[in-house]
């Protein structure tokens, strides 16, 4: 960005999911509503295989801004659209797709990203997801400049949000995507203002959040208590956590690791990770079914779902299967 105050009236705005929505939303609530709304394509989804329109396009739509869902943000048709229009700046949050040199160099002023974490920690397509897993107690949103780097360009504000200790992804990711776009709104007038400058990020404090994969979802059992329940929190509601029990899958949606157990039990393999310890008491907790997990760990299945059924407990999942202590959670058959 220039040296220059910037004024900002022709804005564009990428975004897809539900996360996106908030920070256009707050644009248009402050008098800045885009002059157009970029969104990938409707997709099929569904028993139906209906196609869906992203939630992004379904706003622009019932508020009357000019759409644009293109295949491919790198064609020469929809780069010449958007030069058409002689935008003064492009913000993006959560659109889905890498950018090239010719899209981040099109509007006056460049393109602002809404980042879904206290960047350079977890740069990438899952910081909401990452932070969870890593067992971190505070995350939050930055906004920043947007070069060709994937999440890179230079910070301009930031806003910490705590995560609760029993929060998930999808319970955490409002709530940080109605403080990314408030931090939107202050980013703009503190830019147009000259009272925010961009610096640029500390390289060696950068850690990466990849895409996530439906096989990141399966439990390890070998991992620690707090670690497993970390990573459960984590990926509900996508992709899931994941495991099996004689032959059948079993989703595990909630669990707690229970602070205080005693050592390996000895026999019928109740010292494994994964094996069934039994539904106990459970200090804090309550009756509980229990879970051996690495390094003489365990956990307390709270909310646990078979194939085509409603979830339930894990203590009406283990009584209704009549589970015997020693049975393992995703062994092999």
């Amino acid at each position: 960005m220039s040296a220059v105050r910037p004024s900002f009236e022709r804005i564009a705005f990428f975004g897809t999911p539900e996360f996106s929505v908030p920070s256009l939303a707050a644009l248009d609530s402050v008098g800045r509503r885009p002059i157009v709304v970029v969104s990938q394509p409707a997709r099929r989804a569904g028993r139906g295989n209906r196609l869906v329109e992203p939630p992004v396009a379904r706003w622009a739509q019932a508020h009357g801004v000019d759409l644009l869902q293109p295949t491919t943000v790198r064609s020469d048709e929809f780069l010449g659209r958007l030069g058409a229009m002689e935008l003064d700046l492009a913000v993006v949050a959560a659109y889905g797709k890498i950018f090239p040199s010719g899209l981040l160099e099109l509007p006056s002023w460049g393109c602002l990203n809404v980042h879904a974490s206290l960047l350079p920690a977890w740069r990438g397509a899952s910081p909401i997801q990452a932070a969870i897993a890593a067992g971190e107690t505070v995350t939050g949103v930055t906004t920043m400049v947007m070069e060709e780097g994937l999440d890179t360009g230079p910070i301009l504000l930031r806003e910490e949000v705590a995560i609760g200790p029993l929060e998930t992804a999808g319970e955490l990711a409002p709530r940080l995507a109605a403080a990314g776009g408030r931090l939107l709104v202050h980013t703009l007038d503190g830019l147009e203002a000259g009272d925010v400058e961009p610096r640029p990020q500390c390289e060696a404090a950068a850690s990466y959040a990849p895409m996530l994969r439906p096989e990141d979802g399966v439990v390890d059992w070998d991992r620690e208590a707090g670690e497993i329940v970390c990573r459960v929190r984590a990926y509900e509601p996508w992709p899931g956590s994941r495991t099996s029990l004689r032959g059948e899958a079993i989703r595990i949606a909630a669990a707690r690791p229970v602070a205080s157990f005693p050592g390996p039990d000895r026999g019928n393999g109740r010292d494994r990770p994964g094996a069934f310890l039994g539904c106990r008491e459970v200090e804090g907790i309550g009756r509980a079914a229990v879970v051996r997990c690495g390094g003489s760990s365990a956990l307390a299945l709270d909310r646990v779902q078979r194939p085509g059924r409603r979830p339930v407990s894990g203590v009406d999942l283990a009584n209704g299967l009549r589970l015997t202590v020693g049975e393992r959670f995703g062994a092999r058959a």
